[in-house]
């Protein structure tokens, strides 16, 4: 029987890395690169943001309420007592089939349904 010994290499064996070391430095405000890009605070996107949506509105031809040129407003419906969106339709858009005038009257008031209810006010679309 043959026995065998285990003995380290010392070639092999390398010291574990050395780990970077915090150092204090002076409370002072480092100087400023030149290079270094312009940072916005929050404030500062919202204000960049809210003129962006502004000049895109005006290059639409987006108007304000009052002026010039402003929109007049849409014609309005109250819901009666136990009337449908179907009587609605019906009454309000005869130019348009009674299907075609319930889907103009549920997007022009982002409704998800043709569930009305008594009271409830409805924008009628032209045409």
């Amino acid at each position: 029987m043959s026995a065998i010994a285990w003995e380290p290499l010392e070639d092999l064996a390398t010291p574990a890395p050395r780990r970077p070391r915090l150092a204090l430095v002076p409370d002072a405000a480092p100087a400023r690169r030149v290079d270094e890009g312009l940072r916005l605070t929050a404030r500062g996107r919202l204000v960049l943001l809210v003129l962006a949506v502004a000049v895109l509105g005006a290059a639409l031809g987006f108007r304000g309420m009052g002026g010039a040129g402003a929109v007049t407003p849409q014609h309005t419906v109250t819901v009666g007592a136990g009337q449908t969106l179907s009587e609605i339709a019906a009454a309000e858009l005869p130019g348009q089939s009674i299907s075609q005038g319930v889907l103009s009257i549920q997007l022009a008031n982002d409704l998800s349904t043709a569930q009305v209810s008594a009271g409830q006010e409805l924008v009628i679309p032209r045409g």
